[in-house]
């Protein structure tokens, strides 16, 4: 089977950021960093630049516009954290389960990643176009592919791109017990969750350098200057009919 050093892909120049939407703020144990820090050893690994913040460590206003600090908040960090997003190629949000959904931090993330959809890259496409988002997952109840659903719908509805197989995460024993990085919990020796982060990780790759390759998104059909300034391919004129 091809998997010699000479058949690998060439990642070399992508850019990811992971965000980390534990609870925990810096420095204290995030049991979501220890997934984190799998994939992104492997996107290292593959030359591929990684970035990664932990969004409890900064005020991020509530809210879905670019900077909130122009709708009455007297604080916003998210306009600073705004660019590393999109000097991304590859998005991963990562984050905790809490009463079967996503943490308060995951939502507010994805608020203010909807927050900027609207804004248009030089194609007149919207802003996300061209891009690969991804999630990974942990906690001790059940709910992972519940919350992955919810994070790769929303990343894929403001114009990321998710691949085959773009989540992974660690599910404890249900109930009070050892959590992902707890000495003897198993998680970082569990095959299935390293299996399943391993293919999550080069799938996000190989679309992201394919993507690249490609130029981005072909633009035509989807761009919101032509359509504003008229041009509605396949769309019959009713004038005419």
């Amino acid at each position: 089977m091809p998997d010699s050093r000479s058949d690998r892909p060439d990642f070399s120049g992508l850019r990811a950021l992971y965000v980390n939407c534990t609870l925990n703020r810096s420095p204290a144990l995030s049991h979501t960093q220890g997934v984190i820090d799998r994939s992104a050893a492997i996107m290292a690994a593959n030359g591929v630049a990684v970035d990664q913040f932990r969004a409890v460590d900064y005020d991020i206003a509530t809210g879905v516009r670019p900077d909130m600090t122009e709708h009455g908040w007297e604080r916003d960090d998210w306009p600073a954290l705004l660019p590393r997003v999109l000097a991304a190629d590859i998005l991963v949000i990562g984050g905790p389960i809490w009463l079967g959904d996503n943490s308060s931090v995951t939502r507010r993330v994805i608020e203010r990643l909807y927050g900027y959809s609207g804004v248009l890259n030089e194609h007149g496409q919207y802003s996300y176009y061209g891009r690969v988002g991804g999630c990974l997952l942990t906690g001790n109840e059940d709910g992972l592919k519940h919350c992955a659903m919810s994070i790769l719908f929303s990343l894929q509805h403001i114009g990321y791109n998710v691949p085959p197989q773009a989540d992974a995460g660690w599910l404890g024993e249900v109930g009070p017990g050892p959590s992902y990085l707890d000495e003897g919990s198993g998680g970082p020796e569990n095959d299935f969750t390293n299996r399943n982060i391993a293919f999550m990780t080069y799938n996000l790759m190989h679309l992201a350098s394919m993507l690249r390759a490609a130029g981005g998104i072909p633009a035509y059909g989807n761009q919101r200057t032509a359509w504003d300034a008229g041009t509605h391919p396949d769309h019959a004129n009713p004038e005419y009919r």
